[in-house]
């Protein structure tokens, strides 16, 4: 969501909405916080037992991205009860169980509405020591910035809704997005991060600056270097673009947050701005800290990926996107 006005002034909320974090944040005592937030969207693939998967992990990524584990978790169902068949909500509810099952995490329940358009998420919350949160905004000069999954899953999911894509990329696609983010927020407790966002419906880009603007600081990113989901570049050369990926750009470019080298072509430029669902962790480590950060994901089994710097010479909160380093 964008920033809003409202602050509370309870010195207990560590985290609200100062700046655009993946989720609140409670103290409770010295040793526990409770980390809190919610997600729902529509049908982002055809088969509903992967939707409610996806949209699990999905939700959950807020918890993991703020370095907390999460706990217990609310359904929030809209079903058109009238149209759709109720073994519909039944696989959404199933898929949906079983990464709650992988993730550790309790279900107490939820809510449902009946909806013309069918949507699902969760409420989630977590717990994480009030010491040891990752938030958005500590970002330090000379960090490096790892990515934990490939993105252009947006390009994907709009050609399967146009029958643009073969089962072997579709099935890529899932996996990707069923993929929890638990790992990678392990490898990122561990070594010590500075700050770290998950990429999702803003894209790279737009949770790249919101990042910047937090911390303060620019970030140049490295589009030679930033992992693609397998048959994402292929489409986005076709344009196949969902309408989320062209109106990220031109947020960005029209604040005068993110400027191009030259020799980028624009595919790759709303690639990179390409709205994402259940994407990876952007982390900003200490260079000293970050082969110590690699070697915990890949040893971990997941991604990580190298795909720019924190600026050390300016800090006008802005993105320079080159080719490479």
């Amino acid at each position: 969501m964008r920033q809003v006005d409202f602050q509370s002034d309870d010195p207990d909320l560590l985290v609200g909405t100062d700046f655009l974090d993946d989720a609140g944040v409670y103290r409770l005592d010295d040793e526990r916080a409770l980390v809190q937030s919610v997600d729902f969207f529509t049908p982002v693939v055809d088969d509903p037992a992967d939707f409610g998967a996806v949209a699990a992990a999905n939700a959950l990524s807020d918890i993991y991205a703020m370095g907390a584990k999460p706990l217990v978790a609310l359904n929030l169902v809209a079903f058109p009860e009238a149209d759709l068949p109720l073994d519909v909500l039944v696989d959404i509810l199933r898929g949906s169980g079983e990464i709650l099952a992988e993730a550790g995490v309790a279900l107490m329940g939820g809510h449902s509405i009946d909806d013309r358009e069918p949507k699902f998420g969760l409420a989630v919350t977590g717990m994480v020591h009030p010491d040891r949160i990752v938030t958005i905004g500590g970002a330090g000069p000379g960090d490096v910035l790892v990515l934990t999954k490939p993105i252009g899953v947006g390009v994907v999911t709009t050609a399967i809704k146009r029958d643009l894509a073969g089962p072997e990329i579709e099935r890529a696609a899932v996996a990707l997005m069923r993929e929890l983010n638990a790992k990678a927020a392990e490898a990122m407790v561990e070594t010590g991060v500075n700050a770290a966002t998950d990429v999702t419906g803003f894209g790279l880009l737009g949770h790249a600056a919101e990042m910047a603007d937090a911390s303060g600081v620019s970030l140049q990113l490295w589009a030679d270097e930033v992992p693609l989901l397998p048959g994402s570049r292929e489409l986005a050369e076709r344009g196949v673009f969902p309408g989320g990926s062209s109106s990220n750009l031109d947020y960005l470019c029209g604040k005068g947050a993110v400027t191009f080298e030259e020799s980028i072509p624009e595919y790759m430029r709303l690639l990179l701005a390409d709205a994402v669902t259940s994407g990876g962790l952007l982390i900003s480590v200490p260079e000293d800290r970050s082969t110590s950060l690699l070697n915990g994901l890949h040893s971990r089994g997941t991604g990580g990926f190298p795909v720019g710097r924190v600026d050390i010479r300016r800090d006008r909160r802005a993105i320079e996107v080159i080719r490479g380093h």
